[in-house]
Order: C-alpha cells, then sequence, then structure tokens
C-alpha cells in the first residue's frame, strides 16, 4: 500500500500525521477485506483537518463501493 500526502501547504509534522493516520486505516480496515492488490491511497487537501475516524469511514466507503 502507498501513500501519497501532497503538501498543500502544510507543515511536515502535518502531512505525517496524515500519512500515519491513512496507513493505520488502510492496514486495519483496508488491506485484510481485500484480495492482494497494489493500493496506491492519494490524500485531498481536507484529509489535513479531517478526524482519524472520518478518514477510516471515507476509506470504509470506498470499499463498500468496488466491493458492489
Amino acid at each position: 500500500m502507498g501513500i501519497i500526502v501532497p503538501r498543500y501547504g502544510a507543515s511536515v509534522v502535518a502531512r505525517n500525521r496524515v500519512r500515519r493516520r491513512l496507513r493505520e486505516a488502510g492496514r486495519r480496515y483496508i488491506l485484510p477485506k481485500l484480495m492482494p492488490v497494489d493500493l496506491v491511497i492519494r490524500a485531498l487537501p481536507g484529509a489535513y483537518g479531517a478526524r482519524a475516524e472520518d478518514l477510516t469511514g471515507d476509506l470504509a466507503a470506498w470499499l463498500q463501493s468496488i466491493s458492489g
């Protein structure tokens, strides 16, 4: 799983926080439910202000949309 967190004018600390939150959400909730695939997640500017629960919910909604 690759995670892309563009700068969007945010600090290194903020980018790393978003990266850690997305990596943890993907590791816990997305990867166990998918067959082995290469996955790349790209953060949008709204991810900087989102809570971890919101990011997890967005990833879960994405997973639901592709699984039918």
